[in-house]
């Protein structure tokens, strides 16, 4: 089945050209074996990009109230032109590069208004011995807050020299690494897990019950119709979780009566 040209965007939250970059470089080589790929390279260097002033005004009334003036919003249009984001850190002091948190950090409001559904995501991660394993799930856990279909990434420990040995295990991840993202790629939007349903349908209802049209989250669920829906996007729940959906909707009512 042939597929059409997807564009695939790499943000990479490191200055350096050397480990984290050449890992990204691998990574697209082995996705255009796939299929025809637009592969774009995002360094977050060459941004301007303020630190979060922890005003919530992004949360409260809107993005656009954010008084940082900078180019967030052009990194933002990146990911939602494109079809497949990466986000590739090294492992400084146990976390991300701090350019990779800065950019998570001016977009957290999107872990309230989740948006990039249908888009697959993955990251990888470069550590000199380890740590990288946490900062790997914690890349992956924002992904899918942030909305996107979660393709499971690679950690890859890069401290020179490196082994024979050891460069072909690195260039084996991966290869595994882009064959699982090319998969998510071309595949219709799946069920959600029960962690992920739970989580739209405890969150929904206490938005619903706890705020009101004052409140930004709250005119973005009705706008997009998510009080009355079974999950944020269109999809078909067997019997069991059309179920647990209304569990976890008593829930939602639950925690919202106890606040």
């Amino acid at each position: 089945m042939k597929h059409t040209m997807k564009k695939v965007t790499a943000f990479i939250g490191t200055l350096s050209r050397k480990a984290t970059y050449q890992a990204v470089q691998e990574f697209e080589k082995n996705l255009k074996q796939n299929s025809d790929i637009d592969f774009e390279y995002v360094f977050l260097s060459d941004y301007r990009l303020e630190f979060c002033r922890g005003c919530k005004q992004c949360f409260l009334k809107g993005e656009e109230y954010c008084p940082a003036k900078d180019d967030r919003d052009l990194l933002l249009e990146k990911m939602e032109n494109s079809d497949g984001v990466i986000l590739a850190s090294p492992t400084y002091t146990f976390q991300v590069a701090a350019r990779m948190k800065n950019l998570l950090d001016r977009l957290a409001f999107i872990c309230h208004r989740p948006r990039f559904f249908g888009k697959t995501y993955t990251a990888i991660v470069t550590q000199g011995i380890y740590g990288g394993g946490d900062v790997l799930k914690y890349l992956n856990f924002t992904g899918e807050s942030l909305g996107f279909r979660v393709s499971k990434g690679c950690c890859l420990t890069t401290l020179d020299p490196l082994t024979r040995l050891q460069q072909n295990k690195l260039i084996l991840e991966i290869k595994k690494a882009s064959a699982r993202f090319y998969k998510e790629l071309i595949r219709p939007a799946p069920s959600p897990s029960f962690f992920r349903l739970m989580a739209f349908r405890i969150g929904r209802t206490s938005i619903k019950l706890t705020l009101n049209e004052k409140f930004k989250d709250y005119l973005y669920y009705k706008e997009k119709g998510w009080f009355e829906s079974d999950y944020y996007y269109p999809t078909k729940l067997g019997m069991i979780k059309k179920v647990a959906g209304n569990i976890f909707d008593f829930i939602g009512r639950q925690m919202a009566k106890s606040q």
